[in-house]
């Protein structure tokens, strides 16, 4: 029968559930089990599609074209697991399937209540869509106290009743702080967490410990009494320099061992982390280094882009390249003097991904300044309909060429697919209804032989996830072409533009999709490989 396992977290928020529940998952993994982790989020939103990525961290798109939180993309990185639209759910999933349920008379007339309705509910999704996995791993979202996170809290309650404490395991991660006036740990913020927890019915089975640094014999005994668990079953969760190190941490840790103990059961093999050791031991024996103007608006905080951070960061281990990061805010490239002030330095420029008007001009000025001056030039999603728009631009006679997304204009280069053509079903095109508009999850391309992007991948047909509205409008493509851009990837019925790249530079490419998204640690991107290899190899050479 299929195992259980639930993350929930206290005290504070960011204290890592998700890096935590990808590095137990990994370490199941390594016994030779079959694992599935999924992410329940208390959030009122249906998805974070809407949500602002400063506030939420970016949104993660699975291959099935959901929308999701961004811990789902720690669980593919340290897994390879790839997660489907069943793998995350929010309050508003919820209270929205439960509410169409209600409309349809499926209650048979019942009062409808969060409990037996919403909870049922959540239990539901926690189990549907297996697939004989040994272990599933259930993270859920907030912190014990939320009023939010409450229903989700009672499920799991009901849920070790209906399927026994055989089946079921509770692990909290919690935080013990160091207080360096008294220079001691803290031990009252773990212990009324877990007070908390209890409040709800339940008991955590082991107790995952956060805190800077290893902790004494003694305040661990306090916490495994006054928390009511076995001594052995405190872990310590200890600050390291990389998230890619907390497999290791935890399995020195021998959480999985008692993992195994709370079950009952023996490890199929042996955990062999060499892999993991291997590209830890990588990442502070770099060869060289380079920077790298990443150009956006959401620059106040990295988790917006937390997936390219960590495919740049892969690449460069894979590439022995320490990549040097700099963030560099659009709004704040006016003009070609504010770029050369801001830009000059970097070694390559990467547009990521995003949507709106606010800090295009600046963008567009980054591409032109990459352009010119023979920088690596990587543009993602809207990065690549950007330089698009520059390149039309360059056109005599389409000066004003722009994107439909910011108003009318007479040059659409960029435009909603139906804008420029008829009779399509690619897009659900519904601006009342946002977050059912676009063009979601893995899509085919084919790819043009004798292009830099082939040689890049190394074959014609390749598969990638996209998140967009808009597209570079067809009817604009041959004059484009007519004047140095090459569109050296097209969608299989070649009416969409998938790839860009540039013959009179060194490096410059622009991908409509997203490939960050599919990149592991164990498996860097081979787009960023080569953006990275060629921008250091580029700067030897000056």
């Amino acid at each position: 029968m299929t195992k259980f396992i639930f993350i929930t977290g206290g005290v504070v928020s960011s204290l890592g559930k998700g890096i935590a529940s990808s590095s137990i998952a990994c370490l199941l993994q390594e016994s030779n089990f079959k694992v599935r982790i999924r992410k329940l989020d208390p959030y009122l939103n249906i998805d974070p599609g809407t949500m602002s990525p400063s506030q939420h961290g970016e949104v993660f798109v699975t291959d099935d074209g959901a929308e999701t939180d961004m811990d789902l993309g720690h669980y593919e990185r340290f897994t390879g697991i790839i997660s489907k639209k069943s793998d995350n759910i929010t309050t508003g999933k919820i209270y929205s399937e439960v509410l169409k349920k209600e409309r349809r008379g499926i209650y048979l007339g019942s009062t409808v209540q969060v409990i037996p309705h919403v909870t049922d509910e959540i239990k539901n999704f926690i189990k549907a869509d297996l697939n004989k996995e040994d272990f599933v791993i259930c993270e859920i979202g907030g912190t014990v106290g939320d009023i939010e996170s409450l229903p989700f809290l009672e499920a799991i309650r009901q849920l070790r009743n209906e399927l026994d404490r055989e089946n079921t395991c509770f692990i909290h991660l919690t935080l013990i702080p160091f207080i360096n006036a008294s220079n001691e740990f803290k031990t009252k913020p773990t212990q009324h967490s877990v007070k908390e927890l209890l409040s709800v019915g339940i008991q955590p089975d082991i107790l995952l410990c956060r805190t800077p640094k290893s902790i004494s014999k003694q305040s661990k005994q306090k916490i495994s009494l006054f928390c009511n668990i076995p001594f052995e079953s405190v872990i310590m969760a200890v600050d390291v320099n990389s998230i890619y190190q907390v497999p290791e941490s935890l399995h020195k840790e021998q959480i999985e061992k008692r993992i195994f103990s709370h079950f009952k059961i023996k490890p199929k093999q042996k955990i062999d982390l060499k892999s993991w050791k291997k590209f830890n031991k990588k990442i502070n024996k770099a060869k060289g280094e380079i920077e790298i103007a990443l150009v956006g608006k959401y620059q106040n905080s990295s988790e917006s882009y937390k997936s390219l951070n960590e495919a740049l960061f892969h690449s460069g281990v894979f590439n022995d390249v320490k990549i040097n990061l700099k963030w560099i805010d659009s709004t704040s490239l006016k003009n070609s003097s504010y770029c050369k002030d801001l830009l000059s330095l970097a070694d390559a420029i990467l547009v990521p991904g995003g949507f709106g008007k606010r800090g295009v001009e600046g963008k567009i000025n980054a591409i032109k300044f990459a352009k010119v001056n023979n920088k690596p030039f990587l543009g993602i999603c809207f990065g690549m309909q950007l330089a698009v728009i520059e390149a039309m631009r360059c056109i005599k006679g389409y000066e004003d060429a722009s994107s439909s997304e910011f108003g009318k204009c007479k040059t659409p280069v960029i435009a909603l697919i139906n804008e420029w053509q008829k009779n399509t079903k690619i897009h659900k095109v519904d601006k009342k209804n946002l977050g059912g508009s676009m063009r979601l999850g893995s899509y085919n391309s084919i790819l043009k032989k004798n292009t830099k992007i082939f040689k890049i991948y190394n074959k014609v047909n390749i598969t990638e996830r996209h998140r967009h509205r808009y597209e570079v409008n067809k009817n604009y493509i041959s004059i484009l072409e007519e004047n140095g851009t090459i569109f050296s990837g097209m969608s299989p019925d070649k009416k969409l533009a998938e790839v860009l790249e540039r013959s009179d530079h060194p490096w410059f490419v622009g991908v409509q999709y997203h490939p960050e998204l599919k990149s592991t640690p164990f498996k860097p991107h081979p787009i960023f490989n080569s953006f990275i290899k060629s921008t250091y190899f580029l700067k030897k050479e000056l």
